[in-house]
């Protein structure tokens, strides 16, 4: 909702300044140069990689549970309540390391998307390059992401989508 506010605002403000005549639009589809580009598809795997083994690590930890769970169950009526105690006392602790070490990969600020800002940042740089100088040898006023979320864009004509030009200013031929 916010940044749909500032959108409209910054379009206010564009048609106030400009007559709408003199405004060239355009748009593109972040997600087509995406994966249009061979350095995207090499990050993809990494982080596949990547998470497949914290995944990994994520279920030993549940199957350590799971095991010491059976086993306290197995073995409860032979326990005194002490121990019984004191085994529950190991469960819960894995668990809470656990849901921290799934907080901590895989939260919000985890390691899993600080790696991904990490490998994308240049890859955006180079793209955000491309569609700076195509929109300058455009001449175009405003340009629209189709692929940003939420997005605005109910229709879009594709004689005014740049995504193909954006992919030749990054040397990326389109194979037909």
């Amino acid at each position: 909702m916010n940044k749909s506010l500032k959108i409209v605002f910054l379009l206010l403000f564009v048609l106030q300044t400009a007559p709408l005549a003199a405004q060239k639009f355009g748009y593109i589809d972040s997600e087509y140069i995406l994966n249009k580009h061979p350095d995207y598809k090499v990050i993809q795997q990494e982080l596949e990689n990547i998470s497949s083994e914290w995944k990994k690590e994520a279920q030993n930890l549940d199957k350590e549970i799971k095991d010491l769970t059976v086993q306290l169950k197995a073995e409860e009526v032979l326990l005194t309540e002490e121990m019984y105690q004191q085994r529950l006392e190991e469960i819960k602790l894995k668990q809470k390391e656990s849901q921290e070490f799934n907080s901590r990969i895989f939260g919000i600020d985890g390691q899993y998307f600080q790696k991904q800002a990490e490998l994308m940042q240049p890859l955006q740089s180079k793209i955000y390059d491309a569609i700076e100088r195509m929109t300058r040898r455009n001449n175009l006023g405003i340009l629209f992401d189709k692929a940003a979320a939420p997005s605005a864009i109910i229709y879009t004509d594709p004689r005014h989508d740049y995504s193909e030009f954006v992919l030749e200013e990054l040397g990326i031929e389109e194979n037909k």
